[in-house]
């Protein structure tokens, strides 16, 4: 039986991340709340929420761990070509609320969305608390992908992302990267493996030396200007 987490006490530690089940990967505690505490709490523990409707807040912490170098992004040949040409212009926070809207529509062969609306309630006041934070890609005026996340020091935790148009998630994404290197971030948490990550160079590591990373990186602050510019 999992471990539950009081819904009304944010102070409620979670369990150790070694006794994650393997089966499903990661899946480690249930309850608890969605209040910034608690999600801040979980992130700095290498813990993050994913659960549907209908079911209690489930907590997932998988091993191994999928990851990115801000400063190590692989843009293929292709992409930077793309890029060059400036078919998309991208922005930062602008239209958090948006976006997060548009991660949550069902995909292609999935019927509901684990982006519930409280995940929505939730990491919208993460945004108002200047926690989390979003990316936007435009086509002229139209809002065509992009992607959320939440910020702690020198860590980006990936969240969700987005795309209407050709490249538009991956050109989103190669845009908040070059800034967050030049910030000084050091790490972008990607959580899961998937192959559209692992071509723009995430690769997999260890939970345990996932964790060392976070030890060292959380609490180091960005520079100065980290999300103030466009």
């Amino acid at each position: 039986m999992l471990p539950w987490l009081d819904p009304d006490d944010d102070s409620d530690p979670f369990p150790a991340i070694e006794l994650a089940l393997k089966d499903p990967d990661g899946l480690l505690a249930a309850g608890g709340s969605l209040r910034p505490e608690r999600l801040l709490k979980a992130y700095r523990s290498g813990i993050f929420p994913w659960f549907e409707d209908q079911q209690p807040i489930l907590w997932w912490s998988p091993d191994p761990r999928l990851m990115l170098k801000p400063s190590e992004l692989h843009i293929s040949r292709s992409l930077n070509k793309f890029i060059k040409k400036q078919h998309y212009h991208c922005t930062i926070d602008t239209a958090f609320n948006r976006v997060m809207s548009a991660c949550s529509a069902p995909r292609e062969q999935q019927d509901g969305s684990w982006i519930t609306d409280s995940m929505i309630d939730a990491y919208q006041e993460l945004f108002k608390l200047g926690h989390a934070h979003s990316v936007e890609v435009w086509l002229n005026d139209e809002l065509i992908g992009g992607l959320y996340g939440v910020c702690i020091g020198q860590v980006f935790f990936g969240e969700s992302m987005f795309s209407r148009q050709t490249n538009a998630s991956k050109v989103g994404f190669a845009f908040i990267c070059r800034h967050l290197a030049e910030w000084g971030c050091e790490v972008v948490d990607c959580q899961v493996h998937s192959d559209h990550l692992e071509s723009l160079g995430a690769a997999v590591i260890p939970r345990d030396s996932f964790m060392q990373l976070l030890d060292q990186y959380c609490p180091l602050p960005l520079s100065n200007n980290a999300w103030h510019t466009e």
